[in-house]
């Protein structure tokens, strides 16, 4: 095959023009080529909360904030609602690298590094303001502690306020003792909780408590969770009854494993570690903002809200809490160091 090499002579005011514009041009091909050449990643992560919820639209956000500033570079494939399973499940997939991520609460945190859950021990904030000061000093060691047990914490969102909820009236520990209450099968402060105020609690996965509040002969009759929660997971729609007083402001996590973590380029890191935080930051906004106001949905739709503790009912309470929490700190669940640091810690702020 012969080639026929065509030549054509440039008047010399065009060269001024047309070599600065080949040279840009082929600079824009090498600079795509090279944006094109970097690694691309993406980040499957789970969590319970479910669809079409203000918490799914904030991480639906942070994964598009993520994806939009790393120029693709970094994509998330999120599994809302559950549809991974509980969250020892996840954890498992975690682990097993089917996931590399997800959106733990306190139940979960408490099996990667479980001494953080002295954060929403039952009964001992009396308000947010106070348990924002203590985790503010104690978050350096939380997430020292994450890593440790081979995580990246990317963001501490709130759960929010919980209640019991349920089908009979409670109006006295006593009458609590006679329901059939569900327990977050496996978690060590709820079992805690039960043994040190002699309630029997029917162990479940949280994935079969809607079934189980919604059949004829179901196992359990009362529940505990947030009112956003109770909302969201449609458990408000089998019960007509909760607590006034809240047991304890729960915890949450925004978590990545530290192999998928460390695989990342430095940027891409701090991309990730820097909007995880203000993504839990928002959660915690939207979850306080929208408390009172979920508690006044539950009232408008039918839900009851009652027992106010007398003094002496305070005291025993404060009594179950002080059983529990040695229990905990005696098995190890929670350290006696991070205990005693969270007392210290309460003390100074209450002393201001």
């Amino acid at each position: 095959m012969i080639l026929k090499i065509m030549t054509f002579k440039m008047r010399p005011d065009t060269s001024l023009v047309f070599w600065p514009m080949l040279y840009s041009l082929l600079l824009s091909l090498v600079l795509m080529t090279n944006v094109s050449a970097k690694e691309q990643f993406t980040l499957k992560f789970a969590t319970l909360v479910p669809p079409d919820t203000a918490w799914m639209k904030e991480i639906d956000r942070w994964a598009d904030e993520v994806y939009q500033k790393s120029n693709g570079r970094l994509k998330f494939k999120i599994y809302p609602g559950g549809v991974m399973g509980d969250e020892p499940d996840v954890l498992r997939k975690i682990r097993s690298r089917q996931l590399q991520g997800a959106f733990f609460t306190g139940y979960g945190i408490g099996r990667i590094y479980s001494s953080a859950r002295v954060l929403e021990m039952p009964f001992l904030f009396r308000n947010t303001d106070e348990s924002d000061y203590v985790r503010e000093h104690l978050m350096p060691e939380i997430e020292a502690g994450f890593r440790f047990k081979g995580f990246e914490l990317l963001g501490w969102p709130e759960i929010g306020t919980i209640h019991f909820f349920s089908k009979k009236p409670i109006n006295s520990l006593e009458e609590l003792k006679q329901r059939r209450i569900w327990l977050w099968q496996g978690d060590p402060v709820g079992e805690a909780f039960a043994d040190a105020s002699g309630i029997s609690p029917v162990p479940l996965s949280i994935i079969d408590v809607y079934s189980q509040l919604t059949a004829r002969h179901g196992s359990i009759d009362t529940v505990y969770n947030s009112a956003f929660g109770a909302l969201t997971m449609q458990w408000h729609t089998k019960l007509s009854y909760a607590t006034n007083i809240a047991m304890t402001n729960g915890i949450g996590s925004l978590i990545v494993s530290n192999r998928f973590f460390k695989k990342l380029p430095e940027d891409l890191q701090l991309l990730l570690k820097s909007t995880g935080k203000t993504t839990g930051d928002n959660i915690n906004h939207i979850t306080r903002r929208d408390n009172q106001e979920s508690i006044s949905l539950l009232k408008e739709s039918g839900i009851k809200f009652m027992w106010d503790w007398n003094e002496q009912e305070k005291q025993e309470m404060m009594s179950i809490r002080d059983e529990a929490a040695a229990n905990l700190i005696k098995s190890d669940y929670i350290s006696k160091k991070m205990f005693s640091r969270t007392t210290t810690l309460l003390d100074e702020f209450r002393a201001k």
